[in-house]
């Protein structure tokens, strides 16, 4: 396919179905882009494509399926949107693109040959009883036990994180919640047995527990 250079092209890109319940569509949207009207078109759309379907697949999909629907709060970025995001004069919190590719810049292979796709996330079942004082944890260890992500990260607002699909994953686990900092390094054990961990998340709902017609 190629890049998306008019809108009928750019509306058939967004028309693109990555899983049962997303579109690229979906993950397109950019505040960023928005606020500054610039573009956020990718560079290599098949790529873009190949990598967004593998993480609406693999990890939206179970999510919606066991917690309802989610609030994606940044999907793709093309490479052009991000080093703006990461050099303004006021820089919008993007990452140097050399750290985004294989994350937010899904249409560039990381360092290491890896295809990869981030998007951050809210869960509204769980940020509801985030708000009433819930540990990020449980949700934290609940993906780790049931989706094959690459890494995530936390953020205080909404207890929204990024969500990482990552060839050859290796399973980070950091946040900005307290306790900050790192929860699981890659290649390490978690800190909490299994059933500690499911004590956590033992009232969550069902893992694909709802059956959409």
């Amino acid at each position: 396919m190629r890049r998306p250079r008019s809108y009928l092209s750019l509306e058939d890109f967004g028309r693109e179905r990555l899983s049962k319940y997303f579109f690229m569509r979906n993950f397109l949207y950019s505040e960023i882009g928005n606020f500054h009207e610039r573009q956020n078109l990718p560079e290599d759309p098949d790529l873009a494509l190949e990598t967004g379907r593998k993480l609406a697949v693999e990890l939206l999909d179970p999510m919606v399926e066991t917690f309802g629907p989610l609030e994606i709060r940044s999907g793709y970025r093309s490479p052009e949107l991000n080093h703006f995001g990461a050099t303004a004069a006021r820089p919008q919190k993007c990452s140097a693109n050399e750290r985004t590719y294989a994350n937010h810049i899904w249409d560039r292979r990381d360092a290491k040959g890896r295809m990869g796709a981030c998007v951050s996330v809210v869960v509204p079942w769980f940020a509801d009883q985030y708000a009433n004082g819930r540990d990020w944890r449980d949700l934290a260890w609940w993906v780790h036990d049931h989706l094959p992500y690459h890494a995530m990260c936390f953020f205080p607002k909404l207890a929204a994180f990024n969500l990482t699909w990552r060839e050859s994953p290796e399973r980070i686990i950091q946040s900005y919640i307290a306790p900050k900092g790192m929860l699981l390094r890659a290649g390490e054990e978690p800190s909490e047995p299994l059933d500690a961990r499911r004590a956590r998340y033992g009232d969550f709902p069902e893992f694909r527990g709802i059956r959409y017609p």
